[in-house]
């Protein structure tokens, strides 16, 4: 059942120092970055109700910026902006979600392919650590803190594919279904074995074997949408 989504985001807000912002960023892109963020881990359901002004003080960011940022998560598909102006958390149709995964089906294993081999150390030793925080997580059942290392992981393979085009889409369609991996739909097994299925490709991308690479992370997408399927059924 949809609910109040402010006093989700104040929640969120108050315990969760949220993502770094470069300091010379405009006020719509942190108002962005930071809304991104509280509707990917905090706990939002699809048709949890927002409002302008509350995001505004919740943020300590002036109205202006605040639609802004409201107006780019609207138009990816993750805030719905209603008759009158009001706005919410969409609430994607099944066919709009099963569309968004056969499209991540067409993308993901490519840029998995891409980035297969080119991971420096450093960032090699972020993304095992992130599964170490994957696993940890998901033992626990802490669905927050998975969603949390889960973005970090999808984050350092965007920044190191040499196709930047190809990685905006991605992100842009995984935002489109981020609550249908971790909320109370999910068993914490497909979790754990979602864990397992990211850790292989990690593995293949770091030994620069772009192929089993590409195949693992389609076969990772093909589980994505069997769950979802079975969600509707």
């Amino acid at each position: 059942m949809a609910g109040n989504g402010n006093k989700k985001l104040e929640r969120y807000l108050a315990s969760e120092p949220g993502p770094n912002v470069e300091e010379d960023a405009l006020l719509s892109d942190v108002a962005y970055i930071r809304l991104l963020d509280a509707l990917r881990h905090g706990g939002f359901k699809p048709g949890d109700s927002l409002s302008t002004n509350r995001i505004s003080q919740l943020l300590g960011i002036s109205r202006t910026p605040v639609s802004h940022a409201v107006r780019r998560l609207a138009q990816q598909g993750i805030i719905q902006i209603d008759p009158g102006h009001s706005i919410s958390v969409a609430a994607p149709s099944f066919q709009e979600a099963l569309d968004s995964v056969d499209v991540r089906m067409l993308l993901e294993p490519t840029q998995a392919a891409l980035v297969a081999g080119k991971l420096p150390l450093e960032a090699q030793a972020k993304l095992l650590n992130t599964l170490d925080a994957m696993d940890q997580a998901a033992q626990e059942d802490d669905r927050g803190a998975w969603s949390r290392a889960d973005t970090v992981y999808h984050e350092i393979l965007f920044t190191h594919c040499p196709n930047r085009y190809l990685s905006e889409l991605v992100m842009q369609f995984r935002n489109r279904v981020l609550r249908t991996v971790t909320d109370q739909y999910t068993s914490q097994q497909y979790i754990i074995d979602g864990t397992a299925e990211h850790r292989q490709v990690a593995e293949a991308i770091i030994d620069g074997d772009a192929q089993r690479a590409e195949a693992l992370m389609r076969q990772h997408i093909q589980n994505v949408r069997k769950n979802l399927l079975r969600r509707f059924r």
